[in-house]
Parts: C-alpha cells; structure tokens; sequence
C-alpha cells in the first residue's frame, strides 16, 4: 500500500550517521522522496493535504546533509509554496528565509525571490519588506547585485514610508556599495526626489497649520 504522507523527520543528527558518512546522496534521495508523496500508485495527494510541519522538517535536514546545495530551497519556493494556500506559503518562505540566512552570500537569490512572492503572491508588504531587509542590511563582504539591497528601499517607498526609504537609500550609496556609475547616478537621483518630496510635505503641514491658526 502506498504511502500517503511522509513520515516525521529524524533529526540532523541521525540523518548523518544513516547516511554511513555520505551525506549528499541521502539529501537527493530525501528531496526526490519528498517530490515523491504528491504522485503516487494508488493515491493522488495534494500538496493542500501534506503536513507542512513535516515538510519543513524533511526539508531541512536535506539542507542539513547537503549545505552546498540549493535543491532543498528551491522545493521550497518553486514546488512547495505554490499551493494556494497563505499559511502554507509563509510557512515555506520563512524556510527560505532562515536557510537563507545560513549563507546569505550563495543563496541571496532565494531571499529576494521569497520577497517577490511575498509582495505578489501574498500580496503581503510588510513580509516582503522583512525579507527584503535582510538582504539590505547583509554585510557588503556579501556580494549580490545592487538591485537586491535596493528592493528594501522601493517596498518602503510602496508603503508611505518615505523618510525610511531615504535614510536606506542614503546609506546605501555612503556605504559604497554602489560601485557602478550610472546605477549610483539613478539612485542619487532618486534619493534626491525622496529629499524633495519629503520637503515638499513638511512644507505643506507647515502652510496648513498657519492657515488653521489665522
């Protein structure tokens, strides 16, 4: 009879001595074991059915097995968080989030793709925003083209929160990260607008409350 959930995960631990001291052939059979529940002999299960606890489990101790690779996180963001399902996404994208944030400098890419999912999909900002900012705060030793620390900057421009987008976008360009001249250029001229508008509102409370006080 085939099987019709995964079992709960073993620890990292135990995963590694069943491994007998090699450890990446287990992480791929894991993930293609994984892949395995939804098409089934005899059963038709839906990713909506799964236990995501225990999916997120399976999950990380493949990461675990195999920190090089980067199949655990795409399951996650491409095949997992797919289902139409908001828990069971911002389940999955905080996976992404935290395997991530275990070396930001190869897996950047799974961070901003969270954050684009989180915006569109969820159309959640707030979560996009956090994702985003742990990408916009990363140590410049970690390299990831500019337009991933300055999707922070835009998600708090989309909110309102435009004193925030500048005081980002200023320290962005001061930190000199910004090595190339013409996206250093468009984004001093952006920071400049935000300067502008910024002054522009002030000025306008300030009209306003001199007209209340006439």
């Amino acid at each position: 009879m085939a099987l019709t959930a995964p079992p709960p995960a073993p620890s990292a631990k135990i995963a590694e001595l069943a491994s007998f001291g090699d450890p990446l052939p287990f992480a791929h059979l894991i993930a293609l074991a994984l892949q395995a529940f939804e098409n089934q002999a005899g059963a038709n299960v839906r990713f909506e059915d799964l236990d995501y606890g225990v999916i997120t489990s399976w999950l990380a101790v493949a990461l675990k097995l195999d920190p090089m690779g980067q199949y655990p996180l795409l399951l996650a963001a491409h095949v997992y968080a797919q289902v139409p399902d908001p828990g069971r996404q911002r389940a999955m994208l905080e996976f992404v989030r935290t395997g991530a944030a275990q070396d930001l400098s190869r897996r950047w890419h799974w961070l901003a793709h969270a954050s684009l999912m989180a915006r569109h999909r969820l159309k959640d900002p707030r979560l996009a925003l956090a994702l985003a900012s742990d990408l916009a705060s990363a140590p410049a030793a970690i390299l990831m083209p500019g337009w991933a620390r300055q999707m922070a900057v835009f998600l708090h421009e989309d909110l309102g929160e435009r004193e925030a987008a500048r005081r980002l976008l200023g320290g962005l360009l001061a930190s000199g990260m910004v090595s190339d001249a013409s996206e250093f250029r468009f984004l001093a001229q952006r920071l400049e607008a935000l300067q502008s508008d910024e002054y522009s509102a002030s000025t306008s409370v300030v009209q306003r409350r001199g007209e209340v006080h006439r």
